[in-house]
């Protein structure tokens, strides 16, 4: 007899009954569940069927646990990773930023929320070259498939940025996987590399921005400089790289 291998919606239905009276749904996932020995059936006295998460259930969700916790630690890294790489770039950079983005889906036009790990723009006077950038990162290929199949959350990623890079963790994709109208960086050995730069376009917006992203941005907190960089009142301010002079 083949086992069914254990997946994401296996995992999520095995929480779901240790969280739950444990009623049956009588469905193939509970099946395949039952089969890994994962689930068990229990009778009381009236005949009535429930449904327990077995000692190798258990074991089963601790391992998943740990595992959502070291890929939030990985995420969380590679985040803030990105975000400096953008301020040693002359840039103002953000994270977990939740903004309203204008998108076109087959049901017509709408606004659809999303939060990208890393929105920066340009230190710069003219909104003309703000160009904003979003940065998403992911660590896990599960996770990196998931999104790919979200067309509707990359048109709001370039609804409010001029470019949108996806950042991966080593080994979990290639530049082939990701749309063309999205760059690909990958993090080797602890260093940043480009696989493919993204298309740069400039935003149909008189103020450089949406008007929403403009809203969220005075209400959030950007990415403080590294401490090291950081410098004392009176002290002259370091200067912009020479491609962000030229356009301030």
């Amino acid at each position: 007899m083949t086992v069914a291998r254990l997946t994401s919606l296996h995992r999520r239905r095995l929480r779901e009954v240790w969280r739950s009276a444990g009623w049956p749904a009588q469905d193939i996932v509970e099946a395949e569940l039952l089969a890994m020995g994962l689930l068990e059936r229990l009778h009381d006295a009236a005949g009535r069927c429930t449904l327990r998460v077995t000692d190798a259930g258990i074991q089963t969700l601790a391992e998943s646990a740990a595992l959502n916790r070291a890929a939030r630690s990985d995420h969380e890294l590679l985040v803030e990773q990105v975000a400096q790489a953008q301020i040693r770039e002359g840039r103002i950079a953000w994270r977990g930023l939740s903004l309203r983005a204008r998108v076109v889906t087959e049901e017509g036009e709408g606004w659809q929320m999303a939060m990208p790990d890393v929105f920066s723009v340009r230190r710069t006077s003219v909104a003309a070259y703000l160009q904003p950038v979003v940065h998403e990162i992911k660590v896990r290929r599960a996770d990196l498939l998931s999104d790919l199949r979200r067309p509707t959350k990359r048109a709001a990623y370039l609804d409010m940025a001029g470019a949108v890079v996806y950042v991966l963790a080593e080994g979990i994709g290639r530049a082939e996987d990701i749309p063309p109208e999205c760059g690909v960086m990958e993090m080797r050995a602890g260093v940043l590399e480009t696989l493919r730069p993204a298309p740069v376009r400039a935003l149909p917006h008189e103020a450089g921005l949406p008007f929403p992203v403009w809203m969220a941005l005075a209400r959030a907190t950007p990415v403080p400089m590294p401490e090291s960089e950081q410098r004392r009142l009176g002290e002259e301010l370091p200067s912009l790289p020479d491609d962000v002079q030229d356009q301030a």
